[in-house]
């Protein structure tokens, strides 16, 4: 009678065993319990570059004189507005629960488009992916360890006179998004495109034989973050300063740039304040400092570079081309005293 039982009992553990398996095998049942798949898939990546710099720099920049600043601007840009990724950072994430990142990858890349074989659990993920953060002094990856708080965050800033201030982004920056799901026995290839996420800005000045000891130039009014799975901004009620590194143009012509996070869009111009600013401290040869503040309306978007040119007049006041552009002067900035010149 025992062994009768103990054939019994094999029988039903058995079955229970053939059961599991079947159900770990079978898509249309739950798999919460049984051990994850594997699968590979390929995945192919491509910068997307976006960009207006080469129009900017034709229609803005066209007089002989001129097209040595053009020249200076694409020298120091060609890292920045490029479709070339030195390194690139892979996050595969759930896509509910506590959207935890379940797979990290880096490469480095060194190409406009590379394909990768990897090899991850069959399921649902939200995929995002940074491009050439490695070597970018200004701005990291943080919060990466949840797609949702995932962002590009610039470094604080430095202590100085006349403004405390933040350097240049160092390279260009592109992020992508993607929800893909990987499935078994399918040879699946997801493409992944990159897109610009900073932009630059160009102060170019003509002296007109004005003498000064020192041109200071900053611009403001941008970014300080980038969250990536959403594709949205964060800006500060008191945006940095981002100081603007002076080019060699090989002439008398002055030229001021920088790299930076975008500015709000248009809606927010409607709010009574400026998108974006210059702001130019200039030493004159007496030591009195003139501050000029230069506000522009029009949006300095992801992928773009915006030129702004002027000159200096006696008074050490830069004076832009563009009369639809609002300027405040202060003069002996030091000391205060407001003066508006006639534009």
């Amino acid at each position: 009678m025992r062994k009768g039982r103990d054939i019994v009992a094999n029988f039903v553990c058995m079955l229970f065993m053939a059961t599991w398996v079947s159900s770990c095998s079978s898509i249309d049942d739950d798999l919460s319990d049984c051990p994850p798949e594997e699968t590979q898939f390929q995945l192919t990546y491509q910068l997307k570059l976006v960009t207006n710099m080469n129009t900017e720099l034709q229609t803005q920049l066209t007089t002989m004189t001129e097209i040595n600043v053009a020249n200076a601007l694409q020298t120091y840009l060609k890292n920045i507005f490029t479709d070339f990724a030195h390194d690139v950072d892979l996050s595969f994430y759930e896509v509910s629960g506590n959207y935890s990142r379940l797979n990290h990858d880096t490469h480095i890349m060194d190409a406009n488009q590379k394909s990768y074989t990897l090899t991850l659990p069959m399921r649902r993920y939200r995929h995002l992916a940074v491009a050439n953060i490695a070597d970018n002094n200004m701005v990291s990856l943080s919060g990466d360890e949840n797609s949702i708080t995932s962002k590009l965050v610039q470094a604080d800033g430095t202590k100085a006179i006349p403004q405390d201030f933040i350097m240049s982004h160092t390279t260009g920056l592109f992020t992508a998004r993607e929800s893909m799901e990987v499935l078994e026995g399918i040879d699946q290839i997801f493409n992944v495109r990159l897109y610009m996420a900073n932009c630059a800005a160009s102060l170019v000045i003509d002296p007109k034989g004005n003498a000064y000891k020192k041109i200071q130039v900053y611009t403001s009014g941008f970014a300080s973050s980038f969250f990536i799975s959403d594709s949205t901004y964060v800006y500060s009620d008191k945006p940095p300063l981002v100081y603007a590194d002076e080019l060699q143009t090989g002439n008398s012509l002055l030229c001021f740039t920088t790299v930076n996070f975008p500015s709000r869009d248009a809606d927010a111009a409607a709010q009574g304040s400026p998108l974006w600013r210059f702001e130019v401290y200039l030493t004159k040869t007496d030591d009195t400092i003139t501050k000029t503040v230069i506000n522009i309306d029009e949006p300095l978007k992801a992928g773009e570079l915006k030129i702004i040119k002027g000159d200096i007049d006696s008074d050490g006041a830069i004076r832009p081309y563009n009369s639809r552009l609002g300027v405040s002067v202060t003069l002996d900035w030091a000391s205060g005293g407001t003066y508006n010149p006639e534009l």
